[in-house]
């Protein structure tokens, strides 16, 4: 809990002490004070603001068990599960997926994922390119980038929120880093280093209720340009802390207990225990609900990492095994976050992606288990205004590569900065050399569903 010192007063905001430590425990980071400045000039916000919630399924979920049943292939490849049809004639998926299947025309599934790494790491999934080939301090996350480009929706609220928790396998907790563009456009992490006791050590009430003397107090440190602009993430961190701190928003968006407890059961709920073999993610439902409250409070990217989709076989039991627990769970949790966005009117607004690092082999090995296909893989899109109720690419008769319109992982995080009124075709940031960097490599938006 947040500790400070001196009598209760009023701060010179007119907010009491009480409402001051509403916010006590978080930890902090990503607003400069130009953006500050600029947030607070600013006439309010919109109930919906154009924003992205990415649920990455931590391990590598198995394409053909969820998307692309193949029912003419032989029992090795084809499985255990049979499709059911969805409200979008033509359209099936796996019979594990009812609400998603009764809501077919409010989604669209990526059949042709093309061009994924062999690395059990969420990097790909959130900045779309290669591990492998980064510039000097690295790529940054899709999250960075907008928080960079736009800066905050509203005053007192990061434009970018991770929601996963520090995992056994720290590269599937992976909230996405801000690489080049520093510390400052890095997501609050409220479940990870958010949870962290911050006291203000020799700072009373009425030094913090003086926001000028507070800020130049900040000013001793150095200013001089480091390589990895870690000075400017520090002036960044304090800018949001104090705008924070004077603020329940960010508070209030994450306590759940302020929603029905009917809409609680809707979502799920789940457990906060780690799913599978505990080196990944829980199937925690609560998780959509938090994304849902934090879009609408002003967030504009929230990235969770949901549960363990590695399921290569015995001991911890097979592929099917899994998923059997898995995928209903996914299902009523995705459904329940679209259904909840259309009935606030945000749906328009807020793009939803779905998606895990690679495919699964077409093959079920001796255990039961499927093993790492990084040749094709599937995602799932709704939301920010895409055209719906489609299929994107096929794959071929085992599902074992992309038969028709191969989709890049670029393809895909065009398709969500468009959705966010960003032209990849124009938009830079620049790296640590000041050379501009565009935000994917020669990727456009899917022309399908834009």
């Amino acid at each position: 809990m947040l500790t400070l010192l001196g009598r209760p007063q009023q701060l010179c905001d007119g907010i009491s002490r009480r409402e001051f430590l509403q916010a006590g425990g978080l930890a902090l980071g990503g607003l400069t004070l130009p953006q500050l400045l600029q947030a607070e000039n600013q006439a309010g916000i919109k109930n919906s603001h154009k924003s992205v919630i990415m649920i990455f399924l931590s391990g590598g979920p198995p394409h053909q068990d969820m998307f692309d049943l193949k029912m003419q292939a032989p029992p090795e490849i084809r499985g255990e599960f049979s499709p059911i049809p969805t409200n979008v004639s033509g359209i099936e998926i796996c019979e594990h997926l009812p609400r998603m299947a009764a809501m077919m025309d409010k989604l669209a599934i990526i059949r042709s994922l093309s061009g994924a790494e062999e690395r059990h790491a969420a990097f790909q999934c959130q900045t779309g390119r290669s591990f492998n080939r980064q510039p000097q301090g690295g790529w940054p996350s899709f999250g960075s980038s907008v928080s960079k480009l736009q800066g905050p929706a509203i005053p007192a609220m990061p434009s970018f929120v991770g929601l996963a928790p520090p995992m056994k396998n720290p590269t599937w907790g992976d909230n996405g880093q801000p690489g080049f563009l520093g510390p400052s456009h890095a997501p609050f992490k409220p479940y990870a280093e958010g949870r962290a006791d911050m006291v203000l050590n020799g700072i009373n009430l009425n030094r913090l209720g003086d926001r000028k003397t507070l800020l130049r107090s900040f000013d001793n440190f150095r200013r001089d340009a480091d390589a990895f602009r870690v000075m400017e993430g520090m002036d960044a961190y304090q800018q949001q802390a104090f705008g924070i701190l004077t603020s329940s928003r960010l508070a209030d968006a994450l306590d759940l207990s302020q929603e029905d407890p009917k809409l609680r059961d809707r979502y799920g709920r789940g457990s906060p225990e780690p799913a599978g073999y505990g080196d990944a993610g829980p199937l925690l439902n609560d998780y959509f609900l938090s994304a849902r409250r934090l879009v609408e409070a002003g967030v504009r990217v929230v990235t969770l990492a949901y549960g363990r989709w590695d399921w290569h076989g015995k001991p911890y039991g097979t592929n099917f095994s899994n998923a059997r627990e898995h995928l209903p769970m996914l299902d009523i949790g995705v459904t329940a976050l679209i259904e909840d966005l259309e009935l606030r009117g945000m749906l328009d607004d807020v793009s939803v992606l779905v998606w895990g690092e690679f495919g699964r082999t077409p093959k079920i090995n001796a255990n039961g288990g499927r093993d790492h296909w990084p040749r094709v893989a599937c995602a799932l899109m709704a939301g920010g205004g895409i055209r719906t109720g489609q299929v994107i690419g096929s794959t071929n008769k085992y599902a074992e590569e992309a038969k028709d319109r191969p989709v890049s992982f670029g393809e895909v995080f065009s398709t969500l900065y468009h959705n966010l009124g960003i032209d990849v075709n124009i938009a830079t940031v620049n790296e640590l050399a000041g050379r501009p960097m565009y935000l994917v490599d020669h990727a456009q938006p899917i022309r399908e569903l834009v």
